[in-house]
């Protein structure tokens, strides 16, 4: 007879995080267990008797009758109320976790798994109403981990092939659009709503994907009425600055684009203010359903300009509020 043992709830929840840097195969999930309550226990063991049609004797039958009941390790609670009230949601915390492991965690060997694939696992457990939150979860320290993270990504051929957004995986229909949330530091004071703002990615009927900024913090009545901040998508395969590897480029240029159509209550095209006139250029990784991470560097047009970061790395969390809304 061979036996499992599976911890209790009461015996994970007593610990900070789940110490999955401890599982020699990351991708292997905690076992739901059995719960056997005291009836069923005596159930289990009960011997039921029945007349032998054959000899007319009384034959002694033993049944095992074991009831179980699926729960989940988590005792069926995904979260814990913290003392304020707030909830605290434990896949969240998977993510955080991963990418600041708590010091008294040995990680695992990067070696023997590929940290880009566990991360975009831990993102897809997410619901899709809920990663949002990963806004206020990831500090910009974390964002950057996360950019690092992703770069593991391309190691692998079949995760490579995955994307955060249809748009870049070429499942869209023509007149697709798609909403996304983004969080940065550290960007010129010239432009500070760049720490906080929105964009909107759309494909236009001749299948060319554009973009631009739609909100912006608490200015983002000056950034529509002032500057519309239209760029192109387009399929880059490195950051021009540094030769890492990337999956797609926000092109801001002039912001002159010949657009044949966009969505309605969009302004028209307009010549982009400093810096985003100056080779403005968003460099974007794929890091899990509906999460992507970015870099943005003013490249100048100027060639003897040494090309600089406008900010710190970026995270982006799609808006599954305005699931792939057609123009």
């Amino acid at each position: 007879m061979s036996m499992s043992y599976c911890p209790s709830p009461s015996s994970l929840r007593t610990r900070p995080t789940r110490e999955f840097y401890s599982l020699p195969y990351p991708h292997i999930q905690p076992s739901n267990h059995l719960k056997l309550s005291r009836r069923r226990q005596l159930d289990a063991g009960q011997r039921l008797y029945t007349p032998n049609s054959i000899n007319g004797g009384p034959v002694r039958r033993s049944t095992l009758t074991v009831c179980s009941a699926h729960v989940s390790p988590w005792d069926d609670k995904p979260y814990r109320v913290l003392p304020g009230g707030e909830i605290s949601y434990y896949d969240e915390l998977d993510v955080v976790s991963f990418l600041d492991p708590p010091k008294q965690l040995i990680p695992l060997d990067p070696s023997s798994y590929n940290p880009a694939a566990y991360l975009w696992k831990k993102i897809d457990d997410i619901p899709e109403e809920r990663r949002h939150r990963l806004l206020a979860l990831l500090n910009p320290g974390l964002i950057t981990r996360a950019w690092e993270v992703a770069g593991t990504r391309y190691d692998n051929s079949n995760l490579s092939k995955k994307s955060s957004s249809s748009l870049f995986a070429g499942e869209a229909g023509a007149k697709l659009l798609e909403f996304w949330h983004c969080r940065t530091n550290g960007g010129p004071l010239a432009v500070a709503w760049i720490n906080y703002f929105k964009t909107a990615l759309f494909c236009c009927i001749d299948g060319q994907t554009f973009g631009r900024v739609i909100d912006a913090s608490v200015f983002g009545g000056l950034s529509r009425s002032f500057a519309p901040l239209y760029f192109t998508v387009r399929e880059v395969n490195e950051v021009m600055s540094t030769e890492e590897p990337c999956d797609v480029a926000y092109e801001f240029g002039s912001g002159l684009l010949d657009l044949q159509g966009y969505p309605q209550g969009f302004p028209k095209p307009e010549k982009h203010p400093w810096p985003f006139n100056d080779a403005v250029v968003i460099y974007v990784r794929n890091v899990g359903p509906g999460v992507m991470a970015g870099q943005a560097w003013q490249e100048g047009e100027d060639m003897n300009q040494v090309p600089k970061k406008l900010c710190s790395e970026i995270l982006m969390v799609k808006d599954y509020s305005h699931l792939d809304t057609s123009w």
